[in-house]
């Protein structure tokens, strides 16, 4: 037998959760398999001594490991390993073979059976005469008076239909609790989905007499089930079935799936649908994106969509289907409401649609369809498509439609999970005539059957009542919805003249920017999206359209990321920025923007000083100056951040001007760039200063001495470049090394004085603090010039100061002034640093990792592992565990990753998964999720 082999996205399918597939991934290394093998449908191998096999066609599963999950990580490593590197034939041990599967018999006893069901049928019909009197009870009360009664009311009556062996007909009702009161217009809402349960009891009362597909949808929504035994032994459907779509959804503590297939040749569409408790495993051997070779045997129904998989043959990457219009589409779910009334919606292939204004799908005929509630501004869709017409999959209800997915390129991309996107916008769909009578009550306003208006037309109801008037005018209403029409599709997207990355590299971006399918979750996201910027952008290539929504946000949150999208967001990138402000940054990351220096909004024209003070910084200088006094302070403190950039002494005259700035900002951004600026004027007078506060005096006998005299007062001119008074009180005099306002206008001095100065007084940065070692003042001159240093970009200087701040013989910096050292020192000398106290498990460490850029060196990576062996296995040392791991997931060098996996499977056999064990399973899955990015772009 012949097995296609499976794609990534199928083995993620089968997993019994994100975490599983995570360990799976980090299973599937080739280096964790001494043996494998692959002897027709039976996959085999050997990981580590546990024996795990794969039985491909149903799927089923076995290891030897303890664990508890199927499949488990072992199984989940083997099938990623087959898909990704591949499996040589080879004929399966005896412990890898299978059982075949054993018959069931759904009726053991035929007798006992029937018995049973005359049972169920006796309980059902008193059930559904009941819930006929309560349904007419409640509209002879008003539907005013069910909203004050409330959701118990409904619950005491699905219990009762429970009792009675009518679990879909409760399940109804309870759902119809949750409507009433809710939002606007839930009266039309209630009112519709009552008369449709009318109509149901109405159904049940003639069973006899209805065809047999309309009785079995009847009896299927009472909540009667059909073996799977006699599905299967219908007629069988071969079709190669197109997966469409999938979507999960919850009830109460009942999980359920609904796959979506669509028949290449049939045309049919079929639906597989399963339902799960809480920890269980819904239906996952069916993944969408691909083609499915199988006979599907259908459900009784007079619209029949759900199915069973009778026999299976293969599956294949999907081809892309030729779908209908939007008003064929519409005419489909009118023929599915007239056989099946009771239907909510119905899958759908629209052909040749483009997104429109105001959340709508246009085809080429002009028709439109809205989108469903969670779904509008679909830029997922925008992006893939660039504009273009394509066929959209979906489900189609009066609610709106709901996407599954597009073919672009030959590829199908997923739609995106339903997120908040503001209240249903649904018109009410009943007369008001039937809606007023039904909230007051037939007790009090008793309905005369009559002719009613819906959609426009005049709908005979003289028979029949309110509840069968208002299901039979819904059923109208829905199955003769027309198009909307008037809608302007969006235009195309440019040309692109990048190269696209491959559809691998796309597939890792995917799987990053998708919650719960990368190690570490979201908390990781800027760390994988780094990295794989960097790689992206040395490859010279394009990110992906259906990606580039996901990649925008979080450029849009994390500011550091917007540099690396700008350079792979394409042509297409920049198109999607200009329809949607939040993204509008993308625009002016490339370019500068068009519009004029004196018209712009705000952020055009910090872009356009950011831009041209790049490209000229003179114009950009020329730019500023030119409106400086017209505009706005705020403003003006904006604009004087971009000077950074090319700054020279041709600035120098308005920073001087924006000292004498009324607004605080004003001058507060001009004393920041001035720090940068060590020839100007203001470091001039600093200098000045700070030769009068600190002298050095040359002794005969002992070593020289350093002598402090702050300046008493501040003077106005002191004011003006920046000093202020200290908080606290007291003259020079007093202060000391508790502070004062002598040792804190002594501070500023020095934070301000060019760091060259002072090696006129010593040789070395260390030399010069070695001379304030002692001194009255020492804790605000190594502020100072710790404060230089950070402005002045002085590896130098930060090497010495930390050097001296590790003695622990004097005054300690401040922790925010140290870690902004050791930003500044070289890799190699804080790498150092950190070794060492990671040896004296200092718990500053994790910190101290973050602000290591690059990966770390080997020396420190081997102590780090060494670490985390301890600590997981010592209470006193167990923090190290979780302060090392997150770090260690951008850190920590990748050719690590099969020692890192090595040691989690050590510790997996040894103590199990525990909450000190998972962080190491989950940098060995990153370690390895980054090395698999690297052979990607390699």
């Amino acid at each position: 037998m012949s097995v296609e082999r499976w794609s990534v996205e199928q083995v993620r399918a089968v997993a019994p959760d994100p975490a599983s597939a995570r360990a799976g991934q980090g299973q599937g290394a080739p280096s964790q398999w001494s043996a494998t093998g692959l002897s027709g449908p039976v996959l085999w191998g050997l990981c580590r001594g546990y024996r795990v096999a794969v039985d491909l066609a149903g799927p089923r599963f076995k290891c030897s490991c303890p664990s508890r999950k199927f499949p488990c990580k072992h199984a989940l490593g083997l099938l990623f390993l087959w898909s990704t590197v591949g499996v040589p034939p080879a004929d399966a041990p005896e412990w890898a073979t299978f059982p075949a599967p054993r018959p069931k018999s759904d009726n053991p006893d035929p007798v006992a059976a029937a018995k049973r069901l005359a049972q169920r049928e006796d309980r059902v019909a008193a059930g559904m005469t009941e819930l006929g009197r309560w349904l007419d009870d409640q509209v002879q009360t008003g539907l005013a008076a069910a909203e004050r009664g409330g959701y118990d009311v409904f619950d005491e009556m699905a219990a009762r239909l429970i009792d009675a062996q009518a679990p879909a007909a409760a399940s109804t009702v309870r759902r119809l609790g949750g409507l009433v009161g809710a939002g606007p217009h839930w009266a039309d809402r209630v009112l519709g989905e009552m008369g449709l349960l009318r109509l149901l009891v109405d159904g049940h009362d003639r069973l006899g007499e209805l065809p047999p597909g309309l009785a079995a949808s009847v009896r299927t929504r009472i909540g009667f089930p059909t073996s799977a035994s006699d599905v299967l032994a219908g007629p069988p459907v071969t079709d190669r079935w197109r997966v469409l779509g999938r979507v999960d959804s919850e009830d109460g503590n009942l999980q359920s799936r609904r796959i979506w297939l669509h028949g290449a040749t049939t045309g049919r569409f079929a639906l597989l649908l399963s339902f799960a408790a809480p920890g269980q495993a819904l239906q996952s051997d069916v993944a969408p994106g691909r083609d499915l070779d199988a006979d599907l045997c259908f459900y009784p129904g007079a619209w029949p969509l759900r199915a069973l998989i009778s026999s299976r043959r293969g599956d294949f990457p999907l081809s892309p289907p030729t779908g209908v219009s939007i008003l064929s589409a519409l005419d489909s779910f009118g023929s599915a409401l007239a056989a099946e009334p009771w239907r909510p919606d119905v899958p759908v292939l629209l052909a040749g649609v483009r997104p429109a204004d105001e959340d709508w799908l246009v085809d080429e005929a002009g028709d439109a369809l809205p989108l469903a509630a969670g779904f509008r501004n679909p830029w997922w869709l925008i992006a893939a498509g660039g504009g273009r017409p394509v066929t959209v999959a979906g489900e189609w209800s009066p609610a709106g439609l709901r996407p599954l997915g597009t073919w672009v390129d030959g590829q199908f991309v997923t739609a995106p999970e339903q997120t908040y996107d503001g209240p249903n916008r649904r018109e009410p769909e009943l007369p008001p005539d039937l809606l007023a009578a039904a909230l007051v009550g037939t007790a009090r306003r008793p309905w005369q059957p009559a002719p009613v208006t819906v959609g426009g037309r005049a709908l005979d109801l003289a028979a029949g009542s309110l509840l069968e008037a208002a299901g039979s005018a819904l059923i109208y209403r829905r199955a003769g919805q027309t198009p909307g029409r008037g809608r302007e599709p969006i235009g195309a997207a440019p040309a692109e003249t990048q190269p696209a990355l491959s559809w691998a590299a796309g597939e890792r971006l995917r799987r990053i920017l998708t919650l719960g399918e990368a190690p570490f979750g979201s908390t990781a996201t800027p760390v994988y999206l780094a990295e794989w910027l960097r790689l992206a952008g040395a490859r010279g290539g394009r990110a992906p359209g259906r990606q580039l929504p996901g990649l925008l946000d979080q450029a849009t949150t994390h500011d550091d990321l917007r540099a690396g999208v700008a350079v792979v967001a394409g042509a297409r990138g920049r198109w999607l920025a200009a329809m949607r402000d939040k993204w509008e940054w993308l625009l002016f990351a490339s370019r500068a923007p068009a519009t004029p220096w004196d018209t712009g909004t705000l952020d055009e024209r910090v872009a356009l000083l950011h831009h041209t003070r790049r490209a000229d910084p003179a114009a950009g200088l020329a730019l500023l100056e030119s409106t400086w006094d017209a505009d706005p302070a705020p403003d003006r403190a904006r604009f004087l951040a971009e000077l950074r950039h090319g700054l020279s002494g041709a600035d120098e005259p308005l920073l001087e001007r924006a000292l004498d700035d009324r607004n605080g900002a004003v001058r507060t951004a001009a004393l920041e760039i001035l720090r940068g600026l060590p020839g100007s004027a203001w470091a001039g007078r600093m200098t000045a200063r700070a030769r009068v506060a600190v002298r050095l005096e040359r002794r005969m006998i002992g070593r020289d001495r350093l002598v402090v005299t702050p300046p008493e007062e501040l003077d106005e001119v002191m004011r003006r470049d920046g000093l202020t008074p200290s908080s606290g009180s007291g003259s020079s005099s007093g202060a000391r090394r508790s502070g004062g306002a002598g040792a804190h206008r002594l501070g500023g001095i020095v934070a301000g004085t060019p760091l060259a100065v002072w090696l006129d007084l010593a040789k070395t940065p260390a030399a010069m603090i070695e001379l304030a070692r002692g001194d009255d003042f020492e804790d605000a001159l190594l502020h100072g010039w710790a404060q230089a240093a950070i402005d002045q970009h002085d590896e130098a200087w930060a090497a010495a100061l930390v050097a001296n701040d590790q003695r622990n013989d004097g005054p300690a910096l401040r922790p925010a002034v140290r870690w902004d050292l050791y930003a500044l020192l070289p890799p190699a000398v804080l790498a150092r640093i950190i070794l060492d106290f990671l040896v004296r498990r200092d718990y500053q460490v994790s910190r101290l990792l973050t602000a290591l850029p690059g990966e770390w060196p080997d020396e420190l990576a081997a102590a780090a592992l060494a670490a985390l062996r301890h600590g997981v296995r010592s209470d006193q040392d167990a923090w190290l565990v979780h302060e090392l791991c997150p770090a260690a997931i951008a850190g920590m060098p990748t050719r690590f990753a099969p020692r890192v996996a090595q040691l989690a499977e050590e510790l997996d056999h040894e103590l199990g998964p525990t909450i000190r064990t998972r962080p190491i399973a989950e940098l060995a899955a990153a370690l390895t999720f980054r090395q698999e990015m690297h052979q990607e772009f390699a």
